[in-house]
């Protein structure tokens, strides 16, 4: 895990910026996992490699602000 010089856990923003009607399930289902609930909604999460695979995943649904 990446930590900061304060022993905190290193942040990402991520906003869901497009729906996931139509998409595989699967797609769907990583989108609840990360904690969306509703589109446009923009989400702290800690910065870590299975975080960043399953926003990989759905990259071309969400966005990574910071």
């Amino acid at each position: 895990m990446k930590k900061m010089e304060n022993g905190m856990e290193k942040k990402m923003t991520v906003r869901w910026k497009k729906s996931a009607i139509g998409r595989p399930e699967n797609q769907k289902k990583i989108i609840k996992a990360l904690g969306f609930r509703r589109l446009n909604q923009t989400l702290t999460l800690p910065d870590r490699p299975e975080i960043r695979g399953m926003v990989n995943h759905v990259s071309h649904l969400v966005e990574v602000i910071d």
